[in-house]
């Protein structure tokens, strides 16, 4: 499996500090090497947002799963992300 990111996501994911930037990319890397990478997701009950999130500290990664790939939605702070 791999991950790209809406335009959105990769705007969100510059304006962060870069260790931070650098951890949650290192995060999705892990999560994509494994057999199955959902296991680290969980399904969020509102599908507006998206299909499922990882979480990477203080952060939430926003996602939908599209064949064999994760495209990733948004990307925010866990107080800000959900609003």
């Amino acid at each position: 499996m791999n991950y790209s990111f809406t335009q959105n996501a990769l705007k969100e994911l510059r304006g962060l500090e870069i260790v931070i930037q650098k951890r949650i990319i290192e995060k999705l890397d892990f999560y994509v090497a494994m057999d199955n990478p959902l296991v680290f997701a969980k399904s969020l009950r509102d599908s507006k947002f998206g299909e499922y999130r990882f979480r990477v500290g203080e952060y939430r990664v926003i996602f939908d799963v599209r064949g064999n790939e994760i495209v990733i939605l948004t990307i925010g702070h866990r107080r800000d992300i959900y609003k």
